[in-house]
């Protein structure tokens, strides 16, 4: 048996349990030694039964994942631990079944071993998980907990959602590699739904190549071996996008950095503007999603207002606000730019962008802006950020790399090509 399992890949530990070299229960036992020494420094989970992992290790379903342990952010639905969606609307609140995405991780070998914080909803109230980097500053949103866990070694693999930027950029404040899926690749059922048109299930690793095997466990897709060499370095467009001015100047000269990197490494590289367009989703987003949510919100809204934070009644209510013809245009600006976009990206393979506009904010009162994220959340198309240096006050970065609507496992491929010519 390895010295330290937790110093392994979930590649590499599935490799060895496969072989008989690890067994699913010696594994579990290291991350739960290794969660009781540092969990209390980074507040990741909102339920943890050292026992009940224990018992799911020694009853492991053969699969894919094979006795890996998992957080599940506390969005999706799991029959034996409690479901409360970040509210104390939901206090104690237990599910009949599993989301989906939890039931066919255990089919295919995964171990839950805990749920983990979100913020209200998935949106807006932050819970109490700090930076596994720096305990001052956030984990970033709305997936803090999956990302500082998977930060700070106590699971190596983990569930996050996206509406705006709630899985690429905790990823990146963590130093972690985090995989926004085209929408829909990963089921939603028995999901806490905000914003049906941009809800998203994704993952959050340590590397690119246990994302991939990860989310092809659950979602049922063959999405590769990240890996494995490709033929020929990719044509990559540099996108500084719509929001270029809120970007940081550890961010911009990141990208300067990358762009040379890439090139370097023998990537034909390209400025990429956004059209017209496909920008106008920046003020659309917000928009339908905040529309959308206070829809979804119904019951909670008509029996537990005063229980749901300032902050997300003042945005539930800009969306109950809007007009008809306001939310019919966003819709169409949806559809118009989802419709534009691989014309858009014609002549390149996948865009190259900022994962957050600077390192993450000092406090945990709020989880950082989304900005760099939104349009790609909005497009349905697949993300993933892979950790790219640290900015000024040593806490990690991350880059962006997106790409066409279904093209995931070529996605998943040229952000680990990045990844290592950046390195």
């Amino acid at each position: 048996m390895p010295n330290d399992p937790i110093s392994l890949t979930a590649t590499a530990a599935a490799c060895l349990i496969l072989d008989g070299k690890l067994r699913p229960e010696a594994m579990t036992e290291a991350y739960l030694d290794h969660i009781h020494r540092h969990a209390p420094g980074v507040r990741a989970f909102v339920h943890f039964d050292p026992e009940q992992a224990r018992t799911a290790a020694a009853s492991v379903r053969p699969g894919p994942l094979r006795g890996i342990p998992i957080g599940v952010k506390d969005v999706l639905d799991t029959a034996d631990m409690p479901s409360q969606y970040g509210s104390p609307i939901w206090d104690g609140w237990r599910p009949k079944a599993d989301a989906a995405s939890v039931a066919w991780a255990r089919a295919a070998g995964g171990v839950v071993i805990g749920k983990t914080v979100t913020t209200e909803f998935a949106t807006r109230k932050p819970g109490p998980t700090m930076n596994p980097v720096n305990p001052a500053h956030t984990p970033g949103g709305s997936s803090s907990g999956s990302a500082a866990g998977v930060g700070a070694g106590l699971f190596p693999l983990a569930f996050g959602t996206q509406t705006a930027g709630s899985i690429i950029r905790p990823a990146a404040f963590c130093g972690v590699v985090g995989y926004k899926p085209t929408f829909g690749m990963i089921n939603r059922i028995g999901m806490k739904i905000m914003s049906d048109s941009l809800d998203t299930i994704g993952v959050l690793a340590r590397t690119v190549a246990d994302c991939a095997l990860f989310a092809g466990a659950v979602s049922g897709r063959d999405l590769g071996d990240p890996d494995t060499k490709i033929g020929s370095a990719p044509r990559i467009g540099i996108c500084r996008s719509p929001v270029w001015g809120m970007a940081a100047p550890e961010t911009q000269a990141l990208l300067e950095r990358v762009a040379g990197a890439l090139s370097r490494a023998g990537a034909p590289v390209r400025d990429f503007d956004v059209p017209g367009s496909i920008a106008a989703l920046v003020e659309a987003h917000p928009i339908v999603m905040n529309s959308e949510s206070a829809r979804a919100l119904g019951w909670e809204l008509a029996h537990h207002a005063g229980l749901i934070s300032e902050g997300l009644r003042e945005r539930l209510a800009f969306g109950l606000n809007q007009t008809q013809a306001a939310l019919e245009h966003a819709y169409a600006v949806f559809d118009t730019s989802q419709r534009a976009f691989p014309d858009a990206m014609a002549g390149l393979d996948v865009l190259v962008t900022p994962s957050a506009p600077g390192e993450a904010p000092k406090g945990l009162e709020w989880t950082g802006d989304p900005a760099f994220n939104s349009i790609w959340t909005a497009l349905h198309v697949p993300c993933v950020t892979v950790p790219a240096g640290v900015g000024p006050n040593g806490l990690p970065l991350g880059i962006q790399i997106v790409g066409r609507r279904g093209d995931d496992r070529a996605v998943l491929a040229l952000a680990r090509w990045v990844e290592a010519a950046i390195a």
